[in-house]
C-alpha cells in the first residue's frame, strides 16, 4: 500500500507542484515550474502551419529549432541566477536554476527553406509554409 501511495504522489501534478514550492520557494522557480509545459496553439491553412508557443522569460538565444523528416523540434536550455545582498553589499543568498525542455511536432510537407520564427511578448511564433505541388522534391515524373 505504501508503494501505491508513493507512486500516486510521483504522478500527481498537485503533489509535484507542492513539493516544488516547498523546496524552491522563489518567485522565479514558481514561474519556472510552469515553463515545462510549452503550451502550443497550432493552426493549419491550405498554405501553411502556424504555431504559437508560450515561452515567457526565455531568451531567443536559448531556443533551438530544427525541421527534419517532417518533424519540427524545439529545444530550450534556460539558466537563471539571482543574488540577494544586504545593505552593505554582502551576498546573503545566491540561487541558480537550470531547465531543459524539448517538444516535437509532426508537420509534414513543409517548405523547409522558408520557415520563419520570431518572439513577441513571450510568445514564439513559427510559420511553416507548405510545399506546393511544383516544389515537390521527390524527383518523380508524372506521365500524362
Amino acid at each position: 500500500m505504501a508503494n501505491e501511495l508513493m507512486n500516486r504522489f510521483d504522478l500527481d501534478p498537485f503533489f509535484d507542484r507542492m513539493a516544488h514550492r516547498f523546496f524552491s520557494p522563489s518567485d522565479f522557480d514558481k514561474d519556472y515550474a510552469n515553463f515545462g509545459n510549452l503550451k502550443t496553439d497550432i493552426n493549419e491553412t491550405d498554405k501553411d502551419y502556424s504555431l504559437k508557443i508560450d515561452v515567457p522569460g526565455v531568451d531567443k538565444n536559448n531556443i533551438h529549432l530544427n525541421y527534419q523528416d517532417g518533424v519540427l523540434s524545439i529545444n530550450i536550455n534556460q539558466e537563471h541566477t539571482s543574488e540577494q545582498k544586504d545593505e552593505n553589499g554582502k551576498v546573503i543568498a545566491s540561487e541558480r536554476s537550470h531547465g531543459v525542455m524539448s517538444r516535437s511536432y509532426q508537420l509534414p510537407a513543409v517548405d523547409r527553406d522558408n520557415i520563419s520564427a520570431h518572439i513577441d511578448n513571450g510568445v514564439l511564433e513559427i510559420t511553416l509554409p507548405k510545399v506546393t505541388e511544383s516544389d515537390d522534391q521527390t524527383g518523380n515524373i508524372d506521365i500524362e
